[in-house]
Order: structure tokens, then C-alpha cells, then sequence
């Protein structure tokens, strides 16, 4: 993945658009492009997360873990993400 500038999960590099299928997120204070259609959970496998180890803010609100399924990643969206780590 690239150091700067807009990056995608999906390494793509276009610009976000409905005409692209792609829309832009911050997560984590990093502008990416992702594809459209996708929801919050989807995001998180896409990113290698289990998403019942993953905190989720998006737009400045907790997302409750049993509603990831159903809420769309929307362009402009900003997450932040905390993932546990077990172990010891």
C-alpha cells in the first residue's frame, strides 16, 4: 500500500464515484477508497478483521457489533477502528 495520498483496500487508485462503483472513507485519519455496496462489516473482513473484535465509530457515533451487517459504508463516511488483540 502506498505511504500518502488516497488509498484503497482494494489498491485500485481511481478517484471515488458512483460511475467507479467506489466511494471515499477516512478510517483512521487515512483517506482510502473502497468499493461501493458494502457494508460496515464487509469493510472489516475486507481489512482482515473480525468484526466481533473491532470497535467501531463511524461519523462520531459507536456502532452497536449487531448492526454492522446492515449499515452501508456511505462516500464520506469516517471511521475509526479499535481492534483487540488477545493473548498474554
Amino acid at each position: 500500500m502506498r505511504s500518502s495520498g488516497e488509498r484503497g483496500v482494494n489498491e485500485g487508485g481511481e478517484a471515488a464515484s458512483a460511475a467507479t462503483g467506489r466511494v471515499s472513507i477516512v478510517l483512521n485519519g487515512e483517506r482510502r477508497v473502497v468499493g461501493s455496496g458494502l457494508s460496515v462489516a464487509g469493510l472489516l473482513r475486507k481489512l482482515g478483521l473480525e468484526p466481533g473484535m473491532v470497535v467501531v465509530e463511524r461519523n462520531r457515533a459507536i456502532l452497536a457489533r449487531d448492526t454492522l451487517g446492515t449499515v452501508p459504508v456511505e462516500d464520506g463516511d469516517r471511521f475509526e477502528l479499535v481492534h483487540f488483540v488477545g493473548g498474554g
